[in-house]
């Protein structure tokens, strides 16, 4: 039995959501896009060959090593820099750009399959690219027509990458806090100041420029997070230092092979994006895509997991089934006989599933709020809003568990380098992290997008809950989903109207709220999965996508109620421990 990963890309499974369950034909047909079937599976084939044979190779040796720091200059791992340049040659950070810049102009989705291909072969490595389009579409949306002239070309080509700076040394989450200053200049510039920290793909060797899009204060803005404008920071202007110097780079749990740097903005010159003390709207329009990016790094990795425990479960022999000797001529059986180990296994494939659908949805939402008219798109903002920190916060805390359950089914052999698996769960912990914590995206699910709209959004998808139970009438999932839909909506609205009497209610119950929306949101999709599949009994590969669902809605679903019942309980046990009383004597 041979130990080490090895990654091979899931195209049925995608392509079975992509066709089967998502009707992506459909879709591009109602947002007008001319991107076929034939055209997405070859962008699927050959972004697997490279995502294989180029980047997956680099997965190990780039953890090992790290990145390097030395008088402010980041080197990447070997071989990450050839990669990067095969990457831009092959027009793959493209793919989704504006043509009028270069882009190829192909809707979001298909960038966000070649995201997920990428990032399943090496994480690190696709990060120093998945950035930029952050920083993109921010410039696209807010820029000037001479900023987006100057700055999208090189950005859409991928000759110059992206990062986003809004982290300070004082204030995490807190951007309100922040300290950075912006100067005007004569010439319309500005003079930006102050140092950011935790800055991903901040500094590295792959690409000829930078461009830093920075959060910072004018000098007479109001205080708090009223006050804050963004800013493109080039590294390098006209060829030359632009004075952003990278002060160190993160020893870090994970994601070795991506440099988090330390930035110093010493009287760099910036240019401002939209309105002055109008940087949070701008910076929402990046984080809300990276958001859904950092979902999908949750489903790239427990792909990877998945891939591993499940062939080392049908290759590692070690006891016999309780109910007798499955594999009489060997001295043992596979572990894959015993109740638990399918038990991890089955909890890996409906989260690794059941995430991945979630993420192409949100995608298909962001292509009509992009490019859809009228009502579409409306709705479609709205959903996507309600959908954003789902599938941040939940996809993420199941892909930590799922490769914790990789590793676990591997045993000793687990927690060794050698077979691959522990860099997973090392790699996973930062998307629980980043971009905004499970606990950020929890009040943000049910404070703004619930509770401050009085669940509109909620409704609306509660409704397509509804529906799919009307489809399946008569099913086994059917009057669980009506259960879900009806208690659902009771919870959002109840836990509002809690928190008219104590505003400790919303942080209290959110991430219990959130889980549980996840939880449902899951159902909902391994449901519709389930009906799909069930069209095609002789089929293995179907039956599999039938039996998980069942597997979904036994042992995994009844985990919301607990969530909910939490939720439900109130903010006295958190709130009436004082000071003093947690105290260790």
């Amino acid at each position: 039995m041979g130990l080490g990963m090895d990654y091979q890309t899931p195209l049925r499974d995608m392509r079975f959501l992509i066709n089967d369950v998502l009707d992506f034909d459909g879709h591009y047909q109602a947002i007008e896009s001319d991107a076929s079937r034939d055209l997405v599976d070859t962008v699927l084939e050959q972004c697997a060959r490279f995502a294989e044979n180029e980047l997956f190779p680099l997965r190990a040796s780039g953890d090992k090593t790290g990145c390097s720091w030395n008088d402010g200059a980041v080197m990447t791992p070997a071989g990450f820099a050839e990669a990067y340049a095969m990457y831009v040659q092959g027009g793959w950070p493209s793919i989704a750009g504006n043509p009028a810049f270069g882009g190829q102009g192909l809707p979001r989705s298909i960038s966000l399959w070649v995201e997920e291909i990428m990032a399943s072969a090496n994480m690190a490595w696709t990060m120093y690219g998945s950035l930029s389009r952050a920083a993109i579409n921010a410039i696209d949306s807010h820029g000037s027509d001479d900023l987006k002239a100057t700055f999208l070309p090189n950005l859409i080509s991928g000759e110059w990458t992206g990062t986003m700076c809004l982290t300070e040394p004082h204030c995490g989450s807190d951007v309100g806090l922040l300290n950075t200053r912006a100067e005007p200049h004569a010439d319309g510039s500005y003079r930006i100041s102050g140092t950011k920290i935790f800055i991903s793909s901040g500094d590295h060797d792959l690409a000829d420029n930078i461009v830093h899009l920075v959060l910072a204060r004018l000098p007479d803005s109001p205080a708090g997070t009223k006050g804050i404008s963004l800013f493109v920071v080039p590294k390098l202007l006209d060829g030359e230092s632009n004075s952003v110097v990278c002060g160190a780079i993160e020893d870090k749990m994970g994601i070795h092979g991506n440099a988090t740097c330390m930035l110093h903005f010493e009287d760099s010159s910036g240019y401002l994006v939209g309105d002055a003390n109008d940087g949070m709207r701008c910076m929402f329009t990046m984080m809300n895509e990276a958001r859904i990016l950092v979902g999908t790094q949750g489903v790239c990795l427990m792909e990877l997991g998945y891939q591993a425990s499940l062939q080392y479960a049908t290759e590692r022999l070690q006891m016999r089934a309780a109910s007798g000797p499955k594999s009489p001529d060997q001295p043992a059986d596979p572990i894959i006989v015993h109740p638990d180990v399918r038990r991890m296994l089955l909890t890996q494939k409906a989260f690794l599933e059941g995430g991945r659908v979630m993420t192409y949805f949100a995608a298909q939402l962001s292509d009509t709020a992009h490019r859809g008219s009228g009502d579409d798109r409306a709705s479609a903002e709205r959903l996507l809003d309600l959908m954003t920190p789902i599938v941040k916060g939940f996809v993420t805390e199941t892909a930590f568990e799922a490769v914790n359950h990789a590793l676990q089914i591997h045993g000793g052999h687990g927690f060794i380098r050698e077979t691959g698996v522990e860099q997973l769960v090392r790699d996973a912990r930062i998307t629980l992290i980043y971009e905004g914590t499970t606990q950020i995206q929890a009040l943000d699910l049910l404070g703004r997008k619930v509770v401050m709209n009085q669940g509109k959004a909620l409704m609306s998808f509660i409704e397509m809950i509804r529906a799919e139970a009307d489809l399946q009438s008569g099913g086994p999932f059917a009057s669980t989903l009506r259960e879900l839909a009806d208690q659902w909506g009771e919870l959002g609205l109840g836990l509002g109207g809690k928190a008219m009497g104590d505003v400790d209610e919303i942080g209290a119950a959110s991430v219990d709220f959130l889980m549980y929306s996840g939880y449902a949101t899951m159902a909902y999709f391994w449901a519709r999965i389930a009906r799909v599949a069930s069209a095609h009994e002789d089929d293995a590969f179907m039956r599999g996508k039938v039996k998980t669902a069942q597997f979904f809605f036994d042992r995994i679903l009844p985990r919301a109620n607990a969530h909910r019942q939490a939720a439900l309980s109130g903010a006295d046990s958190l709130m009436d421990v004082s000071a003093n009383e947690f105290g260790h004597h």
